[in-house]
């Protein structure tokens, strides 16, 4: 055999053995396509079954407002949020308000407002993306942040198609899908500081700034759209619609510069009787007129409403009768251990040493604050003051700096006992115990006026009309200072059966004269107060160059209880 067949043979040989090799190769990947095709059809058939079963549609998407006229009780807060949003410039916006009370629903609806007028920059098909801040968390690292947008790193996230290549991939955040549309964040004031600043700064750019350690501006193996997206950034042209049940102190003030801030008020009972109607009538099942008053007095937001009805209308359903009792409500009520709503009214009967103060809770949340006030003569000596009911201190600041100081409800009953001395009243032969009842303690000075006319009344012995409310603050001078939350307070008065409402010159408005049956008295000094409390009574203001300092009372501890405070 001569050195050419041996050649010959040799690269038939190897020739077999790499042909064997690659149909080999070929084998397993048709094999592999085939189980994954298998598979997928598998898992296909599985997603068929699972979207072929389907369950009733849940009474609350039944009864989710469609239109403006849908959501009750907000028309000043939807008239607001239609012009913020449905102007040829519209703005960004913080919605506060309790929960249930329809903030995410008028935000979607008023967008679909904005994209009727011609003037919106609103394009028909504009996006309303919604998120939720609780939820929105992201990597420092800058692999993932599904609200700001982040980049896919092949290292640390494997590698695909452009990864093996090194090559960087943006990927889009909820600014950059929301583009052109309203990005709504529920929730707003829990979003992390760091993801609040990137927002602010979106805000102002418009586009979205991405950056990585593989992006190289000279590679020619990365694509023309990613150059321009680390270039010129992702558009994120949007108008955010946040929306929070805190107060607006606990906002970022950097955000709350940049938007438009709208209150959602809780809703009235008359309003949630409405809800629990609707909500019966889509169930389509026959109910009793009591049964919609059982829901008022439970319920305190739409939401709220809705489930007790579903769950009524089940119970109802279960035992096989075909109408909704007002017993269902009240079993609804104790079996999810509802408390009844909290709702104050003034007093039946006038009363000496008391008093209708007003206070605010939350954001746009008014309430009637009852103040009682006893005065027991001393015999001998000066007369002690004691008050419950208030917080006893209070810290400010924060980070490496804190400070304290004494309640300011504290510091304003020494303004009142001076204020009083200065018309004829004698404190410091009284010992005084003034009560805040209700439990949650109280602080902030607007209780003011109110604390001095029940001082007043307890000292002299005489009644305080029943039908009269007041806020304000009171100075050592006399004059009576604006105070914050003025509409709900007395939007509450008015709820509460209050007929007069006294509030600071300084906060009135022309709004609280379209109150009907409600006369709202503007007041610049305490004598005005006493003469509105007590028409009868002959006042007579010491001849005193300046105000004398407070007569010093033996003050007791306050204990302090562990609740949220409400701000007079």
């Amino acid at each position: 055999m001569n050195l050419s067949v041996v050649l010959l043979l040799i690269q038939v040989f190897f020739a077999v053995v790499i042909g064997l090799y690659f149909w080999n190769l070929l084998r397993t990947q048709r094999t592999n396509r085939t189980a994954v095709d298998k598979e997928s059809r598998k898992e296909m058939e599985k997603l068929r079954r699972l979207r072929s079963i389907s369950l009733t549609k849940p009474l609350a998407e039944k009864t989710r407002p469609q239109t403006m006229d849908d959501i009750v009780g907000q028309h000043e807060g939807l008239r607001a949020l239609k012009a913020a949003l449905c102007s040829s410039n519209p703005q960004h916006v913080i919605i506060y308000g309790p929960p249930g009370v329809g903030k995410t629903a008028a935000a979607r609806v008023v967008l679909e407002e904005a994209k009727k007028n011609p003037a919106s920059p609103f394009r028909h098909d504009a996006k309303f993306l919604e998120i939720d801040a609780t939820t929105a968390r992201f990597d420092e690292r800058g692999i993932a942040d599904p609200l700001i947008g982040s980049v896919h790193d092949p290292i640390y996230q494997g590698a695909g198609a452009m990864g093996v290549a090194g090559i960087p991939q943006p990927k889009p955040g909820a600014v950059t899908k929301a583009h052109g549309g309203v990005l709504f964040i529920d929730e707003i004031g829990e979003l992390h500081p760091i993801q609040m600043n990137k927002l602010l700064k979106v805000l102002e750019d418009r586009k979205v700034f991405l950056e990585s350690a593989y992006y190289h501006s000279e590679d020619p193996n990365i694509p023309q759209y990613i150059h321009d997206i680390f270039q010129n950034g992702l558009p994120a042209d949007f108008r955010l619609v946040g929306a929070t049940t805190r107060s607006p102190q606990e906002i970022a003030p950097a955000l709350r510069s940049r938007c438009m801030e709208i209150y959602f008020r809780p809703l009235l009972p008359d309003e949630i009787a409405e809800i629990a109607e609707g909500a019966m009538r889509k169930i389509g099942m026959p109910y009793h007129p009591d049964a919609v008053q059982a829901v008022t007095k439970y319920a305190t937001n739409g939401r709220e409403a809705v489930n007790m009805v579903q769950l009524a209308a089940g119970l109802a359903m279960s035992e096989r009768r075909e109408r909704i009792e007002a017993a269902d409500i009240e079993w609804v009520a104790n079996s999810s251990q509802i408390p009844p709503r909290p709702e104050r009214k003034v007093p039946a009967e006038p009363q000496v040493g008391y008093v209708n103060g007003l206070a605010v809770y939350g954001p746009n949340m008014g309430t009637l604050l009852e103040i009682e006030v006893s005065a027991i003569p001393v015999r001998s000596g000066k007369g002690s003051f004691t008050i419950t009911g208030v917080v006893d201190e209070e810290e400010l600041g924060g980070g490496s700096r804190t400070l304290r100081r004494k309640s300011m409800a504290k510091g304003s009953v020494e303004n009142v006992l001076t204020v009083l001395r200065r018309f004829g009243f004698q404190p410091q032969r009284f010992d005084l115990h003034i009560n805040f009842p209700g439990g949650t303690p109280i602080d902030g000075p607007s209780a003011g006026i109110a604390m001095m006319t029940a001082i007043a009344s307890a000292i002299t012995g005489r009644h305080v009309d029943n039908k009269l409310a007041m806020t304000g603050e009171i100075g050592i001078h006399g004059n009576v200072k604006p105070v914050g939350g003025v509409l709900a307070k007395v939007e509450a008065a008015f709820q509460a059966g209050a007929r007069t409402v006294v509030i600071p010159k300084d906060n009135w408005q022309d709004f609280y004269s379209r109150f009907d049956g409600l006369n709202v008295v503007p007041v610049g000094h305490v004598e005005e107060v006493l003469k509105i409390a007590f028409p009868d009574l002959e006042l007579r203001r010491l001849d005193i160059e300046s105000a004398a300092p407070a007569e010093r009372f033996a003050v007791p501890e306050v204990s302090y209880l562990q609740a949220d405070s409400a701000e007079c």
